[in-house]
């Protein structure tokens, strides 16, 4: 489960790192989204977030994309 989502993340933010090293200068990066959320034309049904939202109780929980993106970053700040 959420494998296509972390590919996307590995796919993109690779290509953003070849254009660091080509001089572009990129100062931040913006994921869509942080949490399951509220789409006006999906309603609550589609869940883009890296972080699972019980919405009756509101409980956060991360997905296996936010454990990647947590793994990434940590390996980043060298």
């Amino acid at each position: 489960e959420d494998e296509q989502r972390c590919r996307y993340y590995q796919n993109h933010l690779s290509s953003v790192d070849q254009a660091i090293r080509k001089g572009v200068d990129i100062r931040g990066y913006f994921a869509w989204s942080l949490m399951d959320n509220f789409e006006w034309s999906e309603g609550y049904k589609m869940r883009f977030g890296i972080v699972y939202v019980d919405y009756k109780t509101q409980k956060r929980i991360p997905k296996r994309s936010a454990l990647w993106f947590k793994e990434f970053l940590n390996t980043r700040q060298q």
